[in-house]
């Protein structure tokens, strides 16, 4: 492939690196460059086109971080060979059309997290200063716009600022006017039953799945269908024979909550065709796609729409603070009209202060350098975990293996119950969760689930690990 034809024009509106991100992901989905391919150096191509070395550097990094690019130091950088698995087939093109548009309890609001306490960012490594920097700016220069009524769709910046995020991570081509901000994952929620949606409605619900949505949808009179989820995530087939005629679905397609499997590929496509000859809506609920910490990274369904049917959810809670009470809603241009007289008549996400910090958080590269920050640190402190658990328990729980994520799921390999356990956890003061209360059908998987995230250091997972096997030892 021709260096030349990388080249970016200053003309355009999207930065240079993103230029040159985007022809590299476009030649690789179209074929002229290949998995095993190797690349020019970042030396050699700034040199050739005429960049500075950092701009090139940028567009390499979103490039490997997203899984296209694999380095091997002084071997150079290569396409990844892990990307030879979409080969032929429909499959690879459909990823093809998507690369060339671009009874637990509630998280509670405590003041220092519980142990294994789930749905929490590291508390101690968020960039305070940083944060507060940008937070007392936006005081010193409130605006009278800023103290007027807010746009119950959101703050515009952070709106522009969410569409560039996603159009550059997750491959999802949307306009701001599609994005809409909501107060917290269940404000998006809410604003697709208001919009799309009647009491009554049937729609599919992952099972074991996401207890949180599944009660929200249930106090909104949505009639729901557990589907169950296997080693490919939710079961299309099973999910047509049980209730063919359902006008919604919920998924978490990348990372499964709880159990951290992701939606294969060809149910993917047997899910986007679906909706598509019934005309239903999937709700795509991107759980914890910014923490995978190895392997290709999945596209998102978003990205493999081309009927209209996905509306694409995300949030702030688990990458910034929970605090927060921010998220997001992509909604297919076809609906944006209707999206907009709903949102009309609801309060809203608040305050701009927050959304503006959030806005200027992600416009000034601190968003995407914590996120690096965070893959490193949760892949590190995860390995704390699964070490202690297995010198503790052994051949008692078996951890899930999973490519990504804030909690691990850990298995039962004994009949023992997982409600009993995370009950008896529960009273000493752990945050464990028993897989069992996020199922709706009994089935014969047992397991606990622990949050990671917070666990410092190798001596703090097995000191709260002694203390897991001391509060379930008489269970």
């Amino acid at each position: 492939m021709n260096s030349q034809s990388l080249k970016p024009r200053r003309e355009q509106d999207a930065p240079i690196y993103l230029q040159l991100y985007r022809r590299y992901r476009d030649a690789i989905a179209d074929g002229k460059l290949r998995p095993g391919d190797r690349v020019p150096s970042v030396r050699s191509l700034a040199s050739e086109l005429n960049l500075a070395r950092g701009t090139v550097e940028l567009a390499y990094q979103t490039l490997t971080s997203e899984g296209y690019f694999l380095t091997r130091g002084p071997a150079g950088t290569f396409v990844s060979p892990r990307l030879e698995s979409l080969g032929e087939s429909r499959h690879k093109s459909a990823i093809r059309r998507s690369a060339t548009k671009a009874k637990p309890q509630p998280h509670s609001l405590v003041a220092e997290p519980l142990p294994f306490q789930l749905g929490l960012p590291a508390l101690d490594a968020f960039p305070h200063k940083t944060w507060a920097r940008l937070a007392g700016r936006g005081l010193r220069n409130l605006r009278s716009a800023a103290m007027a009524y807010p746009d119950p769709t959101g703050y515009e910046p952070l709106r522009r600022a969410i569409a560039i995020y996603l159009g550059i991570s997750r491959g999802i081509e949307c306009s701001h006017e599609e994005v809409f901000v909501t107060i917290g994952y269940r404000g998006a929620l809410d604003l697709v039953c208001r919009t799309l949606l009647q009491a009554g409605d049937i729609g599919w619900h992952e099972d074991p799945g996401y207890i949180f949505a599944r009660q929200f949808l249930e106090s909104a009179g949505m009639c729901l269908e557990p589907v169950p989820v296997d080693e490919e995530g939710l079961n299309v087939d099973i999910g047509q024979r049980r209730a063919p005629h359902a006008r919604f679905v919920v998924v978490t397609p990348t990372h499964q909550s709880p159990t951290g499997v992701a939606l294969s590929l060809p149910r993917r496509l047997a899910l986007l065709e679906w909706a598509r000859d019934r005309r239903a809506w999937i709700v795509e609920d991107d759980y914890d796609s910014e923490f995978r910490y190895h392997g290709r990274p999945l596209p998102a369904l978003k990205s493999l729409d081309r009927d209209g049917r996905v509306l694409y959810t995300g949030t702030f809670s688990k990458v910034l603070f929970p605090g927060l009470r921010l998220a997001y809603l992509v909604v297919p241009k076809s609906q944006v009209g209707r999206f907009i007289a709903k949102a009309n008549q609801l309060p809203g996400p608040g305050s701009i202060l927050p959304q503006a910090t959030v806005a200027d958080f992600m416009e000034q590269g601190h968003f995407a350098r914590h996120l690096r920050k965070m893959r490193l640190l949760y892949a590190t402190r995860r390995g704390y975990l699964v070490d202690a658990l297995t010198q503790a328990f052994g051949s008692h729980l078996q951890v899930q293996p999973q490519a990504g994520g804030i909690h691990v799921l850990a298995n039962l390999t004994s009949r023992r119950d997982d409600k009993a356990l995370a009950y008896a956890a529960q009273s000493r003061g752990l945050a464990v969760q028993a897989l069992s209360d996020w199922q709706t059908h009994k089935t014969p998987q047992k397991g606990l689930l622990m949050g990671f995230t917070n666990i410092s250091e190798p001596e703090m997972a097995r000191t709260l690990t002694r203390q897991l096997m001391k509060a379930t030892e008489k269970n």
